[in-house]
């Protein structure tokens, strides 16, 4: 079946209640950070409920959190179909949904009337009509409907799969971004999410961002636009456009989040994600210095019981 196809059909599920979950509170490793409580530190990366339609579900599979969206001010409808490809020989996904989702104001209605009960990120993205100078004003508007909602945002600026996106990882346009934000709430916490493939300079300047906007952490990764290394053999599948996640992402969101970790100041807190599929994985990004940990594709590969299976090593 087309794996889109299989997303929607396990989303509606999952929301509805339909799949068995991990029904006992896990509290493994729990941790308070930044006001949150969070039962454990193992949480659910944005792009697999983008519109916050299982949020009163996600801790019966033992997720310590969840990060909801990418949400955009305008509703959009994302890339043409097909937009998302697995590559099981490298327990790999690429997408190139492009942030498809009912828009802001839709899932702030939605927000406002769950309860879930594990924390809840926001991951904010710019919507694809609005110009990129105005990307301030067009995530601006969707924290303004969102901001009580969510116990902590994410500017999401590395996203492959809007066109210039980007470049939005460059300091004048990140600082614009958040002065914006600010405006609305100046007390949140605040996260920005740097790609994989940034260059030693690059993450050091988007740390300095952070220093400056006195953001709450960074999360490293999203997914990559490298295809080295992979082990598919269909070439056709391996040229597909867009963001490569899973296992082949693991070795190069570990610099990116090693790095962090060796620059940042004592206060910042790192969220990493990519290539978790594994206690040991966990364990890694844990030592690297990642407070929280996250994960996606390999929750795709590895089912229902990958997140209690994780947290019990």
């Amino acid at each position: 079946m087309d794996p889109e196809k299989v997303h929607e059909i396990a989303m509606d599920k999952i929301a509805r209640g339909l799949i068995p979950g991990n029904e006992v509170p896990l509290e493994y490793d729990s941790v308070e950070l930044f006001g949150v409580h969070f039962p454990n530190r193992l949480g659910l990366a944005a792009g697999f409920d983008k519109n916050a339609l299982a949020v009163n579900n996600w801790h019966r599979f033992g997720f310590g959190f969840i990060e909801i969206g990418t949400v955009t001010w305008h509703p959009q409808p994302g890339n043409d179909r097909p937009r998302l490809f697995r590559l099981p020989d490298d327990k790999a996904l690429i997408n190139r949904m492009g942030f498809n989702n009912d828009g802001a104001t839709a899932v702030a209605g939605r927000l406002a009337k769950s309860a879930s009960k594990i924390p809840v990120g926001v991951n904010l993205g710019k919507s694809k009509i609005t110009p990129l100078e105005e990307a301030h004003e067009d995530y601006r508007q969707s924290f303004e409907v969102l901001q009580s909602l969510g116990d902590y945002f994410v500017v999401n600026v590395s996203s492959p799969n809007t066109p210039g996106l980007r470049s939005l990882q460059d300091r004048e346009p990140l600082i614009r971004i958040f002065e914006a934000l600010r405006t609305v709430n100046a007390t949140k916490p605040m996260f920005v999410k740097v790609a994989p493939d940034l260059a030693e300079s690059a993450l050091e300047e988007i740390l300095g961002v952070a220093i400056e906007m006195k953001l709450t952490g960074i999360i490293a990764t999203n997914t990559t636009i490298s295809r080295e290394g992979l082990k598919t053999k269909n070439e056709k599948l391996k040229a597909q456009a867009g963001g490569l996640s899973g296992k082949p992402v693991y070795k190069i969101s570990n610099d990116s989040l090693e790095f962090l970790a060796k620059n940042k100041p004592m206060e910042m807190i790192l969220q990493g994600v990519g290539g978790v599929f594994d206690r040991a994985d966990y364990d890694t990004k844990r030592r690297l210095g990642a407070e929280l940990v996250q994960l996606y594709t390999g929750w795709i590969y590895g089912g229902p019981g990958l997140i209690p299976s994780i947290l019990n090593g």
